[in-house]
């Protein structure tokens, strides 16, 4: 059973009674990419190279409105690839994706954009980072998993901390 504050994601909306449409929605629209770039600034001589890369992986989540009832989502990943001898590869990726709400409040909309939205397009924008590592001629890069809505918690616990512990206006 849905408590307060849950997000509904109603995939087949039927009217209300008086034909009115009232029932919170969430949902996916489409997805895409929307900027890659894929370096390979060392081959051929990377190619050579046997140690293992140390990885630097950044995730990135952005959201803007698209009109009353759509946003774009955007989850940005960027890894690089270093070893002993220099960077072996860096990708950068924007993945996106339209999100409709409808009859939804700004809190569960805020928590669907930053929480649920990035869980949808992870996987997805995961197959890209691989099929663009294998492309630049190394062994696909396949990211773990991500919880994106503990990582969400946090940011909202870290902010919430964060306002409290700052000074009230007009102290000191």
């Amino acid at each position: 059973m849905a408590e307060e504050g849950d997000v509904l994601i109603d995939l087949n909306p039927q009217p209300g009674g008086n034909g009115a449409d009232t029932a919170p929605v969430a949902g996916i629209i489409t997805q895409y990419v929307k900027d890659l770039s894929v370096e390979n600034p060392k081959a051929p001589d990377s190619f050579g190279w046997t140690d293992a890369p140390e990885l630097d992986v950044q995730f990135n989540i952005a959201g803007r409105p698209v009109n009353d009832e759509v946003q774009e989502v955007t989850l940005r990943i960027s890894v690089t690839a270093k070893m002993q001898q220099g960077t072996a590869y860096i990708v950068e990726l924007a993945y996106c994706g339209l999100v409709g709400f409808r009859n939804m409040a700004d809190k569960q909309i805020h928590a669907f954009m930053y929480a649920e939205a990035p869980r949808f397009l992870f996987p997805f924008a995961r197959r890209v980072i691989a099929d663009a590592t294998r492309d630049a001629g190394f062994a696909p890069l396949v990211l773990e998993p991500l919880d994106f809505n503990a990582v969400y918690l946090q940011q909202l616990q870290a902010q919430q901390q964060a306002a409290a512990e700052a000074p009230a206006e007009g102290e000191g």
